[in-house]
């Protein structure tokens, strides 16, 4: 586990990480080259400030790209399982396979060799994905397991985005989807 110190809400903590991240964030967008002094530079915060919390500059890049994966709304309400899990898989596989996307998720990756904050992207896509399943349960709807619909849409989609990069589609998240239907349906 990361030796990060916790976070207070509203603390000194709370504003140095948001300085740093927005620093980090404007910088990226500027096409700079990051550093560590060049960060806290622009943060307004001493080098040592960012290497006691964050250790080094992949960890710091860990921290802001998880930040970054984080969703920003629940998912959308189409009014069925089917059609609320396609449009979820597509926009989640359009935003993972986007050049940002694949660059966030090789950044939490890789700053994160004990795995926290894999887990961490790993439990936003689950709350997103048993949000819906909520939602279908409350509607009547037959529903996987929350497990089901990471090991066959989630995690496809994931490997793709890491290891085979190349044009992903609507029409490969809606294949994946359809997978899932295919378990629940009843064999004869």
């Amino acid at each position: 586990m990361s030796a990060r110190p916790a976070v207070r809400p509203g603390g000194r903590s709370a504003r140095v990480q948001e300085s740093v991240h927005r620093a980090v964030r404007e910088l990226q967008a500027e096409g700079a080259t990051l550093t560590v002094p060049l960060v806290a530079a622009r943060a307004g915060v001493t080098p040592s400030t960012v290497y006691r919390r964050w250790g080094d500059l992949q960890e710091l890049l860990s921290d802001v790209a998880v930040e970054r994966l984080r969703p920003e709304a629940p998912p959308e309400d189409r009014g069925s399982l089917r059609a609320d899990l396609e449009h979820w898989a597509s926009a989640f596989l359009e935003e993972m396979s986007s050049p940002a996307g694949r660059s966030y998720v090789r950044d939490a990756l890789a700053g994160d060799p004990e795995g926290p904050n894999a887990g961490q992207c790993s439990a936003f896509a689950r709350d997103q994905v048993e949000a819906i399943l909520s939602r279908a349960a409350h509607r009547g709807e037959h529903v996987p397991d929350a497990e089901t619909v990471m090991d066959h849409v989630v995690a496809p989609m994931m490997y793709r985005v890491l290891f085979r990069p190349g044009p992903l589609d609507a029409a490969y998240a809606r294949e994946l989807v359809a997978t899932v239907f295919y378990r629940l349906m009843p064999l004869p």
